[in-house]
């Protein structure tokens, strides 16, 4: 198994036709699998932008844009034949501020409870040490570990859920929130559980 392959999430969206015709077309376009990395970044802090003013539905929109890119980048790198020396640092680096981007906002737009800038901050540091874990496991020369339940694309699963839900009860966000800090601790302990159990047992 190669380095590569290790740090690769498994997606199942990867294998839809569209995702193809897709990662095909920017290839073709010699769009560099970096720039859509960063690209995702833009599509985070529009969604965050969105959150602030209110407008749900429009920041789901873009909370999708940003996993899109996510898609695409990997398979452009991949598929595509353009990966770079430096696109481990692009495709793991921008993901951390697009996670703080959205979740952060989702607690700045809340108003009810009175900690849901609280919650927002929590989420957002969650979401790093979920990563952390995991890219600390691959440094220690282990497979990198995406299991969930609270990965990111069930972060941002939640997050979509609970803005659509929020145009008819703003709690839905704070609620989604709160399920990802809950979703996220779990994470967090069995990635760290996983990481320590394998390396004991490499050591014995």
């Amino acid at each position: 198994m190669t380095a590569q392959e290790w740090t690769r999430r498994p997606v199942k969206t990867r294998k839809l036709p569209l995702a193809s015709r897709l990662a095909q077309w920017l290839t073709a376009a010699k769009v560099q699998p970096n720039q859509i990395s960063l690209a995702s970044i833009a599509a985070a802090a529009a969604a965050g932008v969105c959150l602030l003013a209110g407008s749900y539905l429009l920041a789901t929109l873009f909370i999708q844009l940003r996993l899109l890119c996510n898609l695409l980048d990997g398979m452009v790198a991949i598929e595509g034949g353009l990966r770079s020396n430096a696109g481990e640092i692009y495709n793991d680096l921008p993901d951390r501020l697009s996670d703080a981007l959205i979740l952060v906002a989702a607690g700045y737009a809340l108003r009810w409870p009175s900690f849901a800038v609280e919650l927002g901050w929590c989420a957002s540091l969650l979401a790093v040490l979920t990563a952390y874990v995991r890219v600390l496991g691959g440094a220690c020369g282990l497979p990198q570990d995406f299991r969930g339940p609270m990965a990111k694309p069930q972060r941002m699963a939640v997050l979509t859920a609970g803005c659509i839900l929020a145009r008819f009860d703003p709690r839905a966000l704070a609620l989604a929130l709160a399920i990802v800090i809950a979703g996220s601790l779990v994470t967090l302990a069995a990635r760290v559980r996983d990481v320590v159990r394998k390396l004991e047992g490499e050591t014995k």
